[in-house]
């Protein structure tokens, strides 16, 4: 056996880096209940790595044929673990305004609940471009906002402000063209 496919069967399994997202919520939260600069630099940098391997679990899964229901659950599930966790952990800290994270996070669960209808039909759920717009603006936003503070003359505070209206934006944008586009199997 090839050192890649016991990497692959291991560390870099896809369903590996999936739970290794979900492991990593319990550590972010800790980290930024005590939001000193090194704590929130370590929160950042987790959250960071979390966020690489969101990527890198959808690409093994496709490129060696691993795909699985297990991971095809678990994948957006984690995802949004680790999201609204940060979010709810910034408002907690007073970082960013409540109501954002409560749209993005609204918006979160009623396109998982849409997604399970979509499921149940048969219908592909594959996230659209403006979903991963969505992801990257939301992961972008996040990691300024963890670090918070200013350094080397970058306010990374205002920095992620900025990010998070963008975040916003697509969500939102993400979330109704979700509705729209399966308005027919919501309909009354």
């Amino acid at each position: 056996m090839t050192l890649q496919n016991k990497l692959l069967k291991t560390v870099l399994h896809p369903n590996v880096m999936t739970m290794s997202r979900i492991v990593a919520v319990p550590l972010l939260v800790i980290l930024m209940m005590y939001p000193g600069k090194i704590a929130l630099l370590l929160a950042a940098a987790l959250f960071s790595l979390a966020s690489i391997t969101d990527y890198l679990d959808g690409y093994f899964a496709r490129k060696y044929g691993l795909v699985s229901n297990l991971g095809k659950i678990l994948d957006p599930l984690a995802d949004k673990l680790l999201v609204t966790s940060a979010f709810i952990m910034l408002v907690s800290l007073a970082y960013i305004p409540a109501w954002v994270a409560c749209m993005i996070i609204g918006r979160e669960l009623a396109v998982t609940g849409l997604r399970c209808v979509i499921i149940e039909q048969g219908e592909d759920v594959s996230a659209s471009w403006l979903g991963k717009y969505k992801t990257g603006f939301q992961i972008a936003a996040i990691i300024p906002l963890l670090i918070h503070h200013s350094y080397f003359g970058i306010d990374f505070g205002a920095i992620g402000s900025v990010l998070l209206y963008g975040a916003l934006f697509f969500t939102i944008w993400s979330g109704a063209d979700y509705f729209i586009k399966f308005r027919k199997l919501i309909a009354f």
